[in-house]
């Protein structure tokens, strides 16, 4: 199904595009189509969201610049840990919400690709990840807990491991904490109140950034535009 939203997507890549390309694993399936089309002649310049997303791009021979050499973009693609019907999202998981949202905001489009299991009637069945400075950081939990529960929200603030041990860091350095708050009513309100803490670079909700949505499961891919 990843490759059923991805090769959707593609179909909405013209020659000469500046594309921002996105990270994880329905992304990757993306940037690996693309790969085949580069190799068959199509012309486009990328941005990549993320080292893990670069050095697939490279491997495939896809141009790639940087985002100050292309500060305007065409299109990014994308995947989502969970979207509503809203085309509100919730990313991270990757652990590349910061870049992936400075890519989404210089581009005139956001496609995000899924399958079905991630559409969702209400964000919050998965954790939201939230991008935060190492220095102060009992400092910043706290403050993202109590100014959380001011809207009514409460659950556990995990501050993610990486897989061979210790904290995981973000391709700018940072840590990420995976607030499992569940149902977020108010995503918007959530997101006013996580960008007045100190010490909080990002979080993981992407509001009023995709203008479609590809999403396949087994019989078709449905295209949902905000409602």
């Amino acid at each position: 199904m990843k490759e059923k939203a991805a090769a959707a997507a593609l179909g909405h890549v013209e020659r000469g595009m500046r594309l921002g390309l996105g990270t994880g694993s329905t992304a990757e399936a993306f940037v690996r189509l693309l790969g085949v089309r580069v190799a068959e002649g199509l012309t486009v310049d990328c941005v990549a969201t993320s080292e893990r997303t670069a050095n697939l791009a490279r491997e495939l021979r896809i141009p790639l610049s940087t985002l100050d050499e292309l500060p305007e973009l065409d299109l990014t693609v994308d995947g989502a840990d969970e979207l509503d019907d809203r085309l509100r999202l919730v990313k991270g998981g990757g652990g590349a919400l910061l870049r992936e949202k400075i890519v989404a905001a210089a581009s005139k489009d956001m496609i995000v690709i899924a399958d079905a299991s991630k559409r969702v009637e209400t964000l919050g069945r998965f954790p939201l990840p939230i991008e935060v400075v190492p220095f102060g950081l009992q400092a910043t939990l706290r403050a993202i807990g109590s100014r959380s529960r001011a809207l009514g929200l409460d659950g556990t603030l995990a501050v993610r491991q990486a897989a061979g041990g210790g904290s995981y860091v973000t391709d700018g350095g940072h840590l990420i904490v995976d607030a499992a708050f569940g149902r977020l009513p108010e995503p918007e309100a959530l997101a006013e109140t996580l960008n007045s803490v100190p010490g909080v670079v990002e979080h993981g909700l992407f509001i009023g950034l995709a203008s479609a949505a590809l999403i396949a499961d087994t019989d078709a891919v449905i295209h949902l535009v905000p409602a």
